[in-house]
């Protein structure tokens, strides 16, 4: 397995738990740290506005066996993209939802990685 397949089925889990992460902190609304809700249901629906889940699952997919250069990183370009509308929401919210930011500092560090890649 190459560099750049491991790279974007990393980058598929990452999604994966970053959907779940939301998820569960939107179903726990008693968690001391969830305050506004609302906020927390604002990204859920970011995510499935940018389908986060389809392009994880295609992005494993499509890098199981091979390694699709083009279609690796246009997925990842649509990830990239949902990330960076999240993170600006995110910072204008940062009261509510500092706790996401890690999660999308590693999410913007995989993109990243993969596309300095791109186009070489």
């Amino acid at each position: 397995m190459s560099y750049e397949m491991r790279i974007a089925t990393m980058l598929a889990d990452q999604v994966d738990r970053f959907i779940r992460f939301v998820q569960e902190n939107y179903d726990n609304k008693h968690k001391s740290y969830v305050e506004n809700p609302d906020k927390w249901y604002q990204v859920k629906l970011l995510i499935e506005e940018f389908k986060f889940q389809l392009n994880a699952t295609e992005l494993r997919r499509i890098n199981r066996f091979s390694w699709n250069e083009k279609y690796t990183y246009l997925l990842v370009n649509d990830i990239k993209k949902g990330l960076d509308v999240i993170g600006e929401y995110v910072e204008r919210n940062y009261n509510e939802l500092f706790i996401i930011t890690g999660r999308l500092h590693t999410l913007r560090s995989l993109c990243s990685s993969l596309l300095k890649g791109e186009g070489t």
